[in-house]
């Protein structure tokens, strides 16, 4: 039998967050301003448990060492991705992410290219996307200087847009945004700058990782080439925003159910699923799983062929490592 995956998410409490996820998606929030949604993560750092079936109560990180058919017998050590939902009730500090080889160096941890999928923007917000120095030298100039509103890209935003984030690339969301972020699973960010905020638990500004910044910054930075393609069967639409070799970490999509569409498998594929909005039926075997807006599940490898049905928006993604 191929069970589906429903997983709970695990909340982290941010300087920036706020309630909206408890407002968006019903979620049970605890006290506190809320930033992160963990939703489908094997990161130490907040560990997704499954909450249906015969693996009921179990960890994805146990189910990955433990049952390797669910995910196609794959050769990584760790869960790759990570899916998240950040509420950005404030502004997020400007930062950049390492790859896997200075991360694996420094970090005992992956390298973190994500993407953003926008979920809801306010009116006139803005992304911090990339940077305007020509090389190394103005880079660490601009950055001793403090000489943030000629250094760093405003990029304006609004619900519905995509961003593609590979590691080096400098980057924050802003105040108003709400995103689905499809990441490699990696904990490791430098802050550049954080607008010299006091955090108010400790009285004290946050850390900055100047240094490793400097070191993984790409320079100059160059926006990347992407080929989103979309496809529209019957009264459904699918979009596929990245996926290998341009995105070589993930395949991210974007699926707009208005009724009922067959999903297949290639051997080895599991899929990874957030329901943004809608309600309906996911039908694997035979058996029947209901959904809806807030959801968040994997298709596991030993699934080859499912179907949903319904009136749903949904992320889906696939990792691009075996």
């Amino acid at each position: 039998m191929s069970e589906p995956l429903f997983l709970k998410p695990v909340f982290h409490k941010k300087l920036w967050g706020g309630r909206k996820l408890e407002q968006a998606f019903g979620y049970d929030l605890p006290e506190g301003n809320i930033g992160e949604c963990w939703a489908i993560s094997g990161h130490p750092h907040g560990r997704s448990q499954v909450e249906n079936g015969q693996f009921a109560g179990q960890y994805l990180d146990d189910l990955w060492n433990d049952h390797k058919e669910l995910f196609g017998d794959p050769k990584g050590k760790v869960f790759p991705l990570l899916t998240k939902i950040l509420d950005a009730e404030a502004s997020l500090s400007v930062q950049v992410h390492p790859d896997n080889e200075y991360a694996a160096k420094h970090e005992h941890d992956l390298g973190k290219t994500e993407c953003w999928y926008v979920i809801d923007a306010e009116p006139g917000s803005y992304l911090i996307y990339g940077h305007n120095a020509k090389n190394k030298a103005e880079l660490d100039e601009m950055i001793e200087s403090g000489d943030w509103d000629d250094l760093l890209r405003k990029v304006p935003v609004k619900t519905g847009d995509f961003f593609y984030v590979p590691s080096g690339t400098v980057h924050a969301l802003n105040k108003g945004i709400m995103v689905l972020e499809t990441q490699q699973s990696s904990d490791t960010t430098y802050r550049l700058y954080d607008y010299d905020r006091v955090d108010q638990s400790t009285g004290k500004k946050r850390e900055l990782h100047i240094k490793q910044s400097e070191d993984t910054i790409m320079v100059p930075h160059q926006d990347p080439e992407l080929d989103i393609q979309q496809r529209s069967e019957g009264k459904n639409k699918f979009t596929t925003y990245v996926q290998p070799p341009v995105s070589p970490y993930f395949a991210v999509y974007r699926w707009q159910l208005q009724e009922a569409a067959v999903f297949n498998h290639e051997i080895g594929n599991y899929t990874l699923i957030s329901i943004l909005d809608g309600s309906g039926l996911l039908t694997i075997e035979g058996n029947d799983y209901k959904l809806k807006k807030g959801q968040h599940l994997i298709i596991p490898a030993t699934a080859t062929q499912w179907t949903i049905d319904g009136e749903l928006d949904i992320i889906a993604s696939e990792s691009g490592e075996e």
